[in-house]
């Protein structure tokens, strides 16, 4: 970061704005409390929402005095593996205030604003309390709300209970999202309600605000929003005491100086800054180097639809193949391979896949002591000697990356576990996916061996339940505006069966298109994507769609929003390198036509049109010319979708 002006004042309010100006934060300090505003274009997109903490030396939510403010200006470039552009420029306006509550102790807050992002955070030095250096503290709880204008309606998803859902494995951020929901409607368990959350502001102009944090690894707890109180919004809640079944603190400690996470705030008065900002990576640093060039790429995975039965060698041998025919990167080897398969086959398994072009992933249970998931391998992944040992064993026989599920919740104690495994496995030469887990925040660049985290209502359920099936094209066009908006989303397969059945024939349809199923690979952002196909698809797949998975990018060098409303449609574009892919889904009834606007193709240049034919249903290839004004005018099919590219 770039140090370019500084200026000090005393006062009992405090102001910053983003460098274009549009974007406005006050401060201020009445009655002892400390409080924030924002507007947007002159538009209030926050009322006064709450700021403080209370602590284990002192309560800095009553009290306050605002002794001191700085301001000064950020500028800095950066590059990105693995999410949804691969450089990324920050600018910012900096406000550091300094505060002392009623017993002397002090605190400071940092605001930091972007064209289209508010961060901030609390800090507190090392200080004298009751004539004792303090050293250490605990955050017992946090003031920081979020107070909309009212009329604001919501797009969020509840928080669980802990020790919930199957085998106690919840909280794991796998509940449904609203959709234009009222902000005073009580969360359906009582509990709040999960990060990222989308809001939509209705009055006057139109203005959209997505909520979240970034910068949480063993430094801190994983936080979330309390239920709406009226006058008040939404307040940053901690993990439940029940989390990771009873065991850590429901609380942060954090040594001294040190500091919170950043919560962030995106601003747009369309869905084009929710989609695009990197906010989450802005504020991060990278914590430690790569040990290895880490590959992206593609993955089969039989347990999606062939199930735990299809965890043997033969069945394994099956998915090697097909990924080898498609030429992915990699298969994965779900749960129960230590039991059903054994160790010693599933090194000579990793052999195989080898001589046919592919690498392993194997899948891992985090621990045995959050919930009672019974699956394993267990107790490999929870202590560092464990750990060790496994990881070792995993390099030497060529394994590129692993899948550890079920984790306890939002304690400090579970953040440290993940930041264990991601660093030990970086030592190792392993990526890492996390599933039955919280979101990432910030990850993907403080971790460098870090891929995705499921941590949404992802495949598996469009597989257990036909009403996931249906609700399939309403999260996949909401999450690009919330849950994958933030950090990458391990949705878990472009499934490309019509049934949710090893014969095909089976059980439940997919209530989707094929053209719906190949455009998600590119509308869901992780580096490391899994195509769910079957063996099977070999020969029931058009040659086109073959050829486009095989060839499907998983890194994206530039992401642009071009056309959407959440849970109703969505079109993206994405480029990697020189080439540009544009995608849309729709979770409409009807068939929706849209002219989209698209100045990356040149006039008159004839394009790749990937759609469903709009009387029989059926995938398609045809052409598609960009008219003199840059537009295309395309038509997504009923649950269905379009892909466009050279």
């Amino acid at each position: 970061m770039t140090l370019l002006s500084a200026t000090f004042a005393f006062a009992d309010e405090a102001a910053v704005s983003s460098p274009d100006g549009k974007l406005q934060v006050s401060i201020s300090c009445n009655g002892g409390r400390a409080f924030y505003s924002a507007t947007f274009n002159g538009q209030q997109v926050l009322c006064p929402s709450a700021l403080g903490l209370k602590t284990s030396i002192g309560d800095f939510t009553k009290g306050l005095v605002l002794k001191q403010q700085k301001t000064d200006a950020l500028s800095k470039q950066y590059e990105m593996r693995g999410t949804k552009a691969s450089q990324a420029s920050y600018q910012a306006n900096r406000l550091q205030m300094e505060f002392q509550n009623a017993d002397g102790m002090q605190m400071s807050i940092t605001f930091q604003v972007s064209n289209n992002d508010i961060v901030f955070r609390y800090e507190m030095p090392r200080q004298k309390f009751q004539r004792k250096d303090m050293k250490r503290v605990r955050i017992l709880s946090e003031a920081s709300s979020f107070n909309f204008p009212d009329g604001t309606t919501t797009f969020i998803s509840p928080q669980i209970g802990p020790e919930t859902g199957w085998e106690q494995t919840k909280p794991s951020y796998e509940e449904g999202y609203s959709a234009d929901g009222a902000m005073d409607s009580p969360s359906q368990y009582g509990h709040g309600y999960i990060f990222p959350a989308l809001f939509h502001l209705n009055m006057g102009n139109e203005a959209w605000v997505l909520v979240s944090e970034t910068g949480v690894g063993s430094n801190y707890c994983g936080s979330h929003l309390s239920d709406y109180q009226a006058g008040n919004g939404y307040t940053v809640a901690y993990p439940d005491r029940g989390e990771n079944n009873g065991f850590g603190s429901d609380f942060a400690a954090i040594p001294l100086p040190g500091h919170t996470p950043w919560r962030t705030i995106t601003v747009g008065n369309s869905l084009k800054p929710i989609v695009e900002t990197t906010i989450s990576y802005d504020v991060v640093d990278q914590l430690y180097a790569p040990s290895t060039n880490y590959q992206p790429g593609r993955y089969t995975w039989s347990w999606l639809i062939w199930q735990d039965n299809s965890i043997n060698y033969d069945d394994q041998v099956k998915f090697i193949d097909l990924a080898s025919a498609m030429g992915f990167e990699y298969c994965l080897v779900d749960n129960w391979w230590d039991t059903q398969i054994g160790r010693e086959r599933v090194a000579e398994l990793s052999k195989y896949a080898q001589r046919k072009g592919v690498h392993l992933l194997l899948w891992y249970n985090s621990n045995g002591f959050a919930n009672d998931a019974p699956q394993g391998p267990r107790d490999c992944m929870n202590t560092a000697i464990a750990r060790e040992r496994e990881m070792k064993w995993i390099q030497s026989i060529g394994v590129k990356g692993i899948k550890v599920d079920f984790f306890g919740g939002d304690k400090q104690e579970v953040m440290r576990l993940y930041e264990d495994i991601l660093s030990d496995a970086n030592r190792y030469g392993l990526q890492v996916v996390f599933h039955g887990c919280t979101i990432p925040r910030g990850w993907e660049k403080m971790y460098p061996n870090y891929v995705a985290s499921e941590a949404v209502l992802a495949s598996e359920n469009v597989f257990f339940n036909e009403g996931a099936a249906i609700r399939q094209p309403f999260d996949l066009t909401l999450h690009p505006f919330c849950r994958n908006a933030t950090a990458a989303m391990d949705w878990g397969g472009i499934i490309m069966n019509k049934y949710l059945s090893k014969d095909n024939k089976s059980r439940h349809s997919r209530k989707t298109t094929d053209i719906f199923e190949m455009a998600s690979g590119i509308i869901m952002q992780t580096s490391v994507q899994c195509v769910a196909m079957q063996p099977n698809n070999l020969e029931e797949l058009p040659q086109f769609e073959m050829d486009f998975l095989r060839l499907l990018p998983t890194t994206w060098d530039e992401t642009r929003y071009i056309e959407g409303y959440p849970g109703r449609y969505v079109v993206l574009a994405r480029r990697h390198g020189a080439d540009w892919y544009i995608a849309g889904l729709s979770a409409q009834k009807e068939p929706l036509t849209l002219t989209l606007n698209l100045p990356m193709f040149a006039a008159g240049q004839t394009l790749q049109y990937y759609v469903d034919n709009q009387k029989t249903g059926e995938p398609q290839l045809t052409t598609l010319r960009i008219d003199k004004k840059g537009r295309a005018k395309v038509t997504l099919q009923p649950n269905g979708g379009v892909i466009l590219k050279k």
